[in-house]
């Protein structure tokens, strides 16, 4: 993996945690999310014709693509969001984290993707960090408790937007290899926004819209220029690097989580999660010296 590569997807996983506190500092999470699209694809268009890069439209392939990208992702959104419903969190997160293992499964077998062995190996530790941040104590019952109860409909969820995730990885990969990163972003913003206006539209989320900019009018500012970058970085960063690699590198993004969470919100850090948060960044190095 280049230095460019992995500098650009690590970037991104500063942003991407940075967004995931402001979300978390906010009332209403679906709405405040909408809001975080709105400014970051407004400042989108507001500064593309200030980029150098020419513009041309996308044809029928990847505009299709962009539109599956951005239908899995909101998916994925709105999977986790029924699974946190009735779900712990130590229950849900670990396993919404199961789309890493999938990317690299596609990668192999749809896109052509070749790992080497100090790549699979951080691979490895990645998904081992990503899955153990959330739990308890050390033992084999505790590392399956996540999978006992299949019936549960916030397992099946969870388990159901790893996998959306990773078909939209799948998309994005391809999207990026024959069109603009910058652009195909762009449009992936607006109709991830357009999909999540659809939703807002309902009777529960409507009284909250005016209220939560109203309230956190400061945090949807900032949120669009480090949503855009977070977007923006990792979309030219899976450009140049494997797909294989690129996802579970943007797992870095648990170490600054931890990180944030101890320095700025008080959290305590435990020794599971300080040991997650190190596999998951001995993964990445692994990742980029494969």
């Amino acid at each position: 993996m280049s230095t460019l590569a992995f500098t650009l997807i690590v970037i991104s996983a500063v942003m991407h945690a940075l967004w995931n506190l402001l979300v978390k500092r906010s009332r209403h999470k679906t709405v405040f999310i909408w809001w975080m699209f709105v400014a970051s694809g407004g400042l989108f268009t507001v500064t593309l014709p200030l980029v150098p890069e020419r513009f041309r439209w996308p044809d029928q392939t990847t505009l299709m693509l962009v539109t599956t990208g951005a239908a899995c992702f909101v998916l994925y959104h709105l999977l986790n969001g029924r699974a946190y419903r009735g779900g712990d969190l130590s229950v849900v997160y670990p396993l919404s984290q199961t789309s890493m293992i999938y990317v690299p499964v596609w990668g192999m077998s749809i896109l052509g993707e070749r790992l080497t062995p100090p790549g699979i190996a951080g691979i490895l530790l990645v998904i081992l960090g990503a899955y153990s941040v959330q739990m308890e104590r050390v033992s084999l019952a505790e590392f399956l408790r996540p999978f006992r109860n299949l019936a549960s409909s916030s397992v099946r969820n969870a388990l159901a937007a790893g996998f959306i995730y990773s078909l939209g990885s799948i998309a994005e990969k391809t999207g990026v290899r024959h069109y603009s990163p910058l652009y195909f972003t762009y449009f992936l913003v607006l109709i991830m926004l357009g999909l999540m206006t659809f939703n807002l539209l309902r009777s529960r989320y409507r009284p909250h819209i005016a209220a939560e900019l109203r309230e956190h009018w400061g945090l949807i500012l900032v949120s669009g220029p480090i949503m855009m970058a977070s977007f923006l970085t990792f979309r030219y960063g899976l450009n140049l690097s494997p797909m294989s690699y690129a996802v579970p590198v943007r797992q870095v993004s648990i170490l600054v989580g931890v990180l944030i969470g101890i320095l700025f919100l008080g959290e305590s850090c435990g020794r599971i999660r300080f040991a997650a948060a190190l596999l998951t960044l001995a993964g990445a190095v692994l990742i980029r010296l494969g």
